[in-house]
């Protein structure tokens, strides 16, 4: 279980890296269960048009469960798995409301944890994280309890 979830974050902050190139950036979406179903689609009429500068752009598949800007730069999946690397012991900031998990091998993605879906978020290097979690936490908040 482990692998197949760092083979999977593996291939969505690659597809993130190659979004640069136009069009729609491939990004696996997540299958959510049970509430979590509800909620993702929730959060996805609830999302920003803009996040940090950058614009809205497609994703391929096109899922409610997936949201992108920048051509990638910004990537937001609803329904993933529990962070496998997350230990019940670990301190678990919060924004605005929302606790994020920040995964210690992967310093681009964040999880908005204690909701009714995990969501998680890959966020590029050129941008402020806090910037993003924050624009983030309004809609989250809304959409999962």
């Amino acid at each position: 279980m482990a692998r197949r979830f760092a083979r999977r974050a593996g291939y969505v902050c690659a597809l993130l890296m190659l979004a640069g190139c136009g069009g729609a950036v491939r990004i696996e979406p997540p299958v959510p269960e049970g509430p979590a179903v509800a909620g993702c689609r929730s959060l996805a009429e609830r999302l920003p048009r803009a996040l940090d500068g950058e614009e809205r752009a497609e994703s391929d598949p096109v899922s409610p469960y997936v949201a992108v800007w920048g051509q990638g730069r910004i990537a937001l999946r609803c329904g993933v798995p529990r962070p496998v690397t997350m230990s019940a012991t670990d301190q678990v900031p919060e924004l605005d409301g929302v606790a994020w998990y920040a995964d210690p091998a992967r310093p681009t993605l964040f999880t908005a944890i204690g909701r009714q879906a995990y969501v998680e978020v890959t966020i590029a290097r050129e941008h402020t994280p806090q910037n993003v979690l924050i624009d983030l936490a309004a809609p989250i908040k809304a959409a999962l309890p």
